[in-house]
């Protein structure tokens, strides 16, 4: 009976967290879409790739999940560019990217 509750925790503790991170994807897809749109350059392969993940502390003070995005985009469809993607929890605390949605991206950051 007890390994059966523990199968459980574990079971639904991996569902949420395999939920998380598709929710955080699909935010970084979103925020990489319209950041290209607003450069007017090309998104290419429509889709982020994750490509880290560490414990932070948040404005709050409680921990949580930073994790990396990186996606590509093209200024004349010959070339590639890789720009990159920071969220902690759902909100957007970095970016690099095209030139004029990385300035865009930065005016909308609160001052601190």
């Amino acid at each position: 009976m007890p390994t059966l509750l523990i199968l459980l925790i574990l079971g639904g503790a991996g569902f949420f967290f395999f939920t998380a991170a598709r929710a955080a994807a699909e935010r970084a897809a979103e925020v990489g879409h319209d950041a290209c749109q607003a450069a007017g350059v090309q998104w290419l392969d429509q889709s982020v790739h994750a490509t880290g993940m560490r414990l932070r502390r948040t404005e709050s003070g409680w921990l949580g999940l930073e994790r990396s995005f990186r996606f590509e985009y093209s200024e004349d469809g010959q070339d590639r560019h890789i720009g990159r993607i920071v969220l902690l929890g759902d909100k957007l605390v970095g970016f690099s990217g095209p030139t004029r949605a990385a300035q865009a991206m930065v005016r909308g950051f609160p001052v601190q």
